[in-house]
């Protein structure tokens, strides 16, 4: 690889190319014109050839300097562009936290009111995405999804969440709820993971019915959901019985508007995990940020580990 000439008297000569002189190029640059005329001739050096010449009392870009500086005139506008997202994250641009949609709506979200009442002056974008969108979607900071932390990347566990049938209680009217038999007369709703999670086992009737011991009664579910935060507001408008995982309902059962009839608990088969982007630790908050979202995973984990 031929050794590349000083950036220096590379700036000053696409200065001089773009103004016209080299007084405007040394405004602009914030050294002395000699100094510019210095770094035009050590670059000239360099490549062995003339890139200006002076037409009276006017500066030219020879035929060589026409062609470097429609080479260099480009990158140095990308290194311009290179300083904006470190501007925008150095002026308060938010830190983006993504999560799967009932993630985001169920727990993020909730979590994320609590730290802007506690640090406002941090300001935090919430997103929520179905893909893994570390290379679609918008660009996040910190990603919490459903599976281990990722062995390639900076990531730490939060917690296991575990699946508990769950209903309204105007559902129980006049439907006394003792045994498990009684609680699968009710109507169940379906909660469809996407394929891409299959490897996990996510929780399902059938393998709650599995755990402990039961048939499920023939005939379909009620209905079915392709997000558990939309089965979890079905069961709270009385339509069914959904098997959600406490971290996600947690605000829907401290209010009663959802209630466990028997606490037969499917723990799921991995945790959830936070990722973040290397450069979310170098924005302004972003560490605090991350510190304080595993700590609040510590605590999901220990309030689970109670109720179960």
């Amino acid at each position: 690889m031929a050794r590349l000439p000083h950036l220096r008297a590379m700036e000053s000569f696409e200065a001089v190319a773009r103004l016209g002189s080299v007084s405007a190029a040394a405004g602009e640059l914030g050294v002395s014109p000699g100094a510019v005329s210095q770094q035009v001739r050590r670059l000239e050096a360099h490549l062995g050839v003339t890139l200006l010449e002076r037409r009276g009392r006017h500066l030219e870009l020879t035929r060589w300097g026409r062609l470097y500086h429609a080479e260099i005139e480009g990158a140095f506008a990308q290194l311009l562009a290179a300083e904006r997202p470190l501007r925008a994250a150095l002026g308060g641009a938010p830190l983006v936290v993504s999560g799967l949609p009932t993630v985001a709506a169920k727990w993020l979200g909730r979590a994320l009111y609590d730290r802007a009442r506690e640090v406002p002056d941090v300001p935090v974008r919430l997103v929520s995405e179905e893909a893994d969108a570390a290379g679609s979607g918008e660009a996040w900071d910190f990603r919490m999804d459903f599976g281990p932390p990722p062995a390639d990347g900076p990531g730490a566990e939060l917690f296991t969440d575990v699946a508990v049938p769950a209903c309204a209680p105007s559902l129980l009217e006049g439907r006394p709820i003792s045994t498990p038999e009684d609680l699968l007369v009710l109507p169940r709703l379906r909660i469809g993971w996407s394929a891409r999670y299959d490897r996990f086992e996510p929780p399902s009737w059938e393998a709650w019915a599995g755990r402990h011991g039961l048939v499920l009664p023939p005939g379909a579910p009620a209905m079915s959901f392709a997000l558990t935060a939309s089965a979890i507001d079905a069961a709270v408008a009385g339509q069914g019985v959904v098997l959600g995982q406490r971290a996600m309902m947690q605000e829907e059962l401290l209010t009663g508007r959802l209630v466990v009839p028997l606490d037969l608990p499917l723990p799921l088969s991995e945790p959830y995990a936070l990722r973040w982007s290397r450069a979310a630790l170098e924005k302004p908050g972003g560490a605090g940020l991350r510190d304080w979202l595993l700590a609040r995973g510590r605590q999901e984990a220990a309030r689970l580990r109670k109720d179960g």
